[in-house]
This record gives C-alpha cells, sequence and structure tokens, in this order.
C-alpha cells in the first residue's frame, strides 16, 4: 500500500555497530506520507540490497493530520547524530492543519524513534511555514555568543503552501533577498543538556545570503544535514529553476549542488557551485509523481573526501549518487 504513490526522499545515519540506515519518506493513496526504516546491506561490488522496511513515524499527532484536500503526514526527513547530546535527532515535515511545519524525534539507536514536537520560534521571527530542516552535528556559536545546536530551515511563503508548483511566476518576480531560502536557526546548548524537549526552542534565526549562481533561480532550500571537510561546513542543497516547455506551461527543475560555510561563522559563505552538480537527466529523474526532480535529503561519509548522497527521484522512487572532493 506505501508503495504505490512512492518510496522517496530518504534520511540515512550510521548506526552504533556501523551499519546503514535508510529512513524513506512513503506515500500511501491520498498522499498520506510516513517515514519509514530499513537497514542497507552493503555489497563488495557495491552494490545496496534493502532490509525489511518498518515504520518509525506514522501520521498520529494533531500536527501531523487535517481534513483538507492534499493529504497530510510525515514527510521527508533528515536525520543527524550529535554526539554532544548522544542522540540521533530526526528533523521531518509535519504536513498538518496549519500546513507544512518543522518537527522533531530523537532516538538514542536509531531504531525507535520519540516525538519531541514542533519547532517553536520567538513570535517576530516565526515563519509562516517551513521546510527543509537539517541539524550540524557539531555544537556552534551562534551569532549572539551563545553555544547552540544549529540548523537549516526553509522559511515557506503563503503563496507557494496555496500555489505549490503554480506560484513559480509569482516567485520568479520577487527580489532575490524576499524568495525562498536556506534559513539557519540556533538551540542554546545548555538548554538541550537541561532538558532534551529544550531542542524545540529556536532562539536565533537568520536568512544565509548564498552568492549569485547559474542555478536555484526560483528558491533554494537545504538538502542532506551538513559534514565536516577541511575546508569547513559542506552541505548539498537543492535549487530550483523554471525551464521552457512547449506548450507554454511552467516546468519546474529540482536540483543539487553544494555549498561550504566557514567553520565558526556560519552565515560567511566560503564556496557555491556555480552549476548544480546532479540534474534531472535518467528517466526515473525526469518522469514519476513530479517530474525534473533531483531533491537530496541524505549524506553517509565514504572515504576522508568521499560521500554518497541520496536524493528523491521525481518524488518516487530513491537515487544515489558520489560525491568526491578534490585533493
Amino acid at each position: 500500500m506505501y508503495e504505490r504513490l512512492g518510496v522517496l526522499n530518504p534520511a540515512s545515519a550510521r548506526l552504533r555497530d556501523g551499519t546503514l540506515q535508510l529512513y524513506p519518506r512513503m506515500v500511501a493513496p491520498g498522499n498520506i506520507s510516513s517515514i519509514g526504516s530499513f537497514r542497507v546491506q552493503e555489497h563488495p561490488d557495491g552494490t545496496l540490497v534493502a532490509g525489511h522496511c518498518s515504520f518509525v513515524l506514522e501520521p498520529t499527532a494533531p500536527y501531523e493530520l487535517r481534513d483538507q484536500p492534499g493529504g497530510y503526514g510525515c514527510e521527508d526527513p533528515r536525520v543527524t547524530f550529535i554526539p554532544v547530546i548522544d542522540r540521533y535527532v530526526m528533523t521531518y515535515v509535519a504536513f498538518g492543519p496549519r500546513g507544512p511545519e518543522v518537527a522533531l524525534a530523537v532516538s538514542g539507536d536509531g531504531l525507535e524513534w520519540e516525538r519531541l514536537g514542533l519547532m517553536g520560534f520567538r513570535e517576530s521571527e516565526a515563519p509562516f511555514a517551513d521546510k527543509d530542516a537539517a541539524f550540524f552535528p557539531e555544537p556552534v556559536r551562534s551569532p549572539a555568543g551563545v553555544p547552540s545546536l544549529a540548523f537549516f530551515h526553509r522559511p515557506t511563503l503563503q503563496v507557494s503552501v496555496d500555489k505549490g508548483q503554480r506560484a513559480s511566476a509569482e516567485l520568479g518576480t520577487l527580489s532575490p533577498s524576499s524568495r525562498e531560502a536556506i534559513s539557519i536557526g540556533y538551540v542554546p546548548l545548555d538548554a538541550v543538556k537541561a532538558s532534551i524537549q529544550s531542542l524545540c526552542t529556536v532562539v536565533e534565526t537568520h536568512h544565509l545570503t548564498l552568492p549569485l549562481a547559474e542555478w536555484g533561480h526560483i528558491k533554494v532550500g537545504a538538502g542532506a544535514p551538513p559534514v565536516r571537510v577541511r575546508e569547513g561546513w559542506l552541505a548539498v542543497i537543492h535549487g530550483v529553476d523554471e525551464l521552457e516547455h512547449p506548450s507554454g506551461a511552467a516546468l519546474l527543475r529540482y536540483c543539487a549542488g553544494v555549498v561550504i560555510l566557514d567553520v565558526e561563522q556560519l552565515d560567511r559563505v566560503v564556496y557555491r557551485s556555480q552549476k548544480p552538480l546532479i540534474v534531472p537527466e535518467v528517466d526515473g529523474e525526469i518522469h514519476g509523481t513530479v517530474g525534473q526532480v533531483v531533491f537530496p535529503t541524505a549524506i553517509d561519509r565514504r572515504g576522508d573526501r568521499a560521500f554518497d548522497i541520496y536524493y528523491g527521484m521525481a518524488d518516487y522512487e530513491i537515487g544515489r549518487g558520489r560525491l568526491t572532493l578534490g585533493p
């Protein structure tokens, strides 16, 4: 039943025994989403075989349920293991009565998960809606100088919630600073150590200004959780552009590229790829539930300078690519 409309956009984590676990979004008829979990068997030739899939989060909380058209549920998870609190932290989109919002769950082993609830912002900084959250694995200092756990998120405009892909024309008329883009939120570390529930309380957040590039003109959002490399924080992100279509209808393309942020000053962008690194090319990326989509959500370190990237293909299935950095 849950494979009829897609198994896509997975999170990933290395469990304490070193095995690889994937957590896909699984979509049932009616666009009802749950988050699954399966262990990956890795063969010497590089092929991956999925084990039995179970569910770790099915929509049961009030903020994951609604009686309006368009579906509901738990969507697009990202998982980060944060050693300083000894927890796996899962962010996901709770698509409920108020639209898409960021919710959290935590786990000690990556298998059993406990909901913490919706992320809460100061009233003056609260987004209308929010998506694409992913935590950094190490504490950083916030702009106010407070040791904090930081996370990407993407405040979402009302027009996007109301119109979906049909909002591209209106989004394209906005100034670059007004379009949907990545923000970084901060949760004070001492508060989280005192109570894991404090992980939901966002004290600071700021917009991330990216250098101009040849992609991501309509919107830009986080993808996989950031990882440390010697240049800084490496993040695989997604960008959306409008393509020409013979019929004259709007056609959006989702693709993936990278940014590197300064280790200590997350608002300082060290590098942004001028062109996307993964674009829809094969049939499974071009045709599906929503065509022309490469949507990165997970990263798995395969060496000091090599990473596997897991991504959603056309909102229907899962793809994998290899990112290798220069020496």
